[in-house]
């Protein structure tokens, strides 16, 4: 097992300067010194320097793991700065890579780290993750997740899981001497209006810092071999009740072992949520720009708002006529004329793409609703620069 270190490290001596940054590590009888060295001997790779790679790289970096890696390929954006706190205000628009690194060499300029300033995926995830003791996910989407896992597991690699959704979060450690992993919780991924990411469904600024906080945790515990970790177990924290609650699972034993990373296997458990591709060409999709034009010349649509109400209560576009939560509009569907042109419309455009998906698969003209592309961000972008990016 790559992710526990059971040799017997053979390594310097702690320095001075070490052994005063690692004090409080020192006296506790289950680190100590050697303890310290395997932290020190210890690499870890985190996917995603966001919400939960801000918590977990700051204090792995700050216990003095020796090898930290960063996969990242975003940029640093200002509505990043409610729960992403490696970042500064001064890095928005930096490489969310480039942040994390001069931030965690002010912290503990003594950590190595490797950049990869790239998004993981099938093609590259054998060759990044080999080599790394234990993978933290700091990631968003199911997608990226099950690569992880299958790498993970085809690589004999431990790694901690965390998500975060709202005022919820789930922490748990897979592939971990011989325990369950991620495909034996979750067989498939659920649909996005039962999962959305933060952009769509919100989460308190708070929440990535605890969950991450645990993910880090679990990451040391693994590298010192202490204690017990989150293996066969689903650890659920929710917020506003302040509980915690785990809830144990097994491997399923007629999975069949992944033996080969494959774009297909993924594409298969992930179907529900892979949402469709916008190209100019489809008629599905109408841009703000587009539509403005088409208004420009006397189109009068019908106009679906299907985000939430405290949304509406930040921005709502011109001339709107009717506002449904999205997952309201089945028993509120006879609002909702069929007999006129509909453009339906959310925050940057999942929830309404669902919509308009289900109003097809309902009865309504496939050729008379669209999905207003990229929603409100992409009206400010395109349209109104007054209208705020919540």
């Amino acid at each position: 097992m790559k992710g526990s270190l059971s040799r017997k490290v053979m390594s310097r001596e702690l320095s001075p300067a070490e052994r005063a940054r690692y004090a409080r590590h020192l006296i506790l009888p289950q680190v100590g010194e050697e303890g310290q060295k395997r932290l020190r001997d210890g690499s870890i790779l985190v996917i995603g320097a966001g919400g939960l790679g801000s918590p977990v790289l700051l204090y792995l970096a700050a216990a003095g793991i020796g090898r930290i890696g960063i996969v990242d390929d975003d940029n640093v954006d200002i509505t990043n700065l409610q729960r992403q706190v490696i970042h500064a205000t001064a890095s928005i628009g930096q490489p969310k890579v480039a942040s994390a690194v001069a931030r965690i060499k002010q912290l503990n300029p003594e950590v190595e780290i490797v950049e990869y300033n790239l998004r993981l995926d099938v093609s590259n995830a054998l060759e990044i993750i080999d080599g790394w003791n234990v993978v933290v996910d700091g990631t968003d989407n199911f997608a990226t997740r099950y690569t992880i896992n299958d790498a993970c597991e085809i690589l004999d690699v431990p790694w901690v899981f965390g998500s975060i959704h709202r005022f919820e979060g789930q922490i748990s450690v897979f592939n971990y001497q011989g325990g369950p992993n991620y495909r034996d919780l979750f067989p498939t991924a659920p649909p996005p209006e039962l999962a959305p990411n933060c952009a769509e469904a919100g989460v308190l600024g708070v929440l990535p810092g605890m969950v991450g906080t645990i993910q880090a945790t679990e990451a040391l515990k693994i590298i010192l071999g202490v204690g017990e970790a989150l293996s066969g177990k689903l650890m659920i924290l929710d917020a506003i009740t302040m509980n915690m609650r785990a809830l144990s699972f097994e491997a399923d034993p007629n999975r069949q072992p992944v033996k080969k990373m494959s774009k297909e296997s993924i594409e298969a458990v992930c179907k529900s949520q892979i949402p469709k591709v916008v190209t100019p060409n489809d008629s599905m999709q109408i841009t703000p720009n587009e539509f403005v034009n088409k208004k420009t010349n006397g189109w009068e649509p019908f106009l679906l708002d299907v985000r939430r109400q405290n949304e509406e209560s930040i921005v709502s576009l011109p001339n709107t006529n009717l506002r449904i939560e999205h997952t309201s509009v089945p028993k509120r569907s006879s609002e909702i004329p069929n007999n006129r042109d509909i453009v339906v419309y959310c925050r940057v455009g999942g929830r309404s793409e669902v919509v308009r998906n289900w109003l097809i698969q309902s009865g309504w003209d496939h050729s008379r609703v669209w999905n207003l592309a990229g929603g409100v961000h992409l009206w400010a972008d395109q349209i109104d620069s007054s209208v705020p990016k919540y």
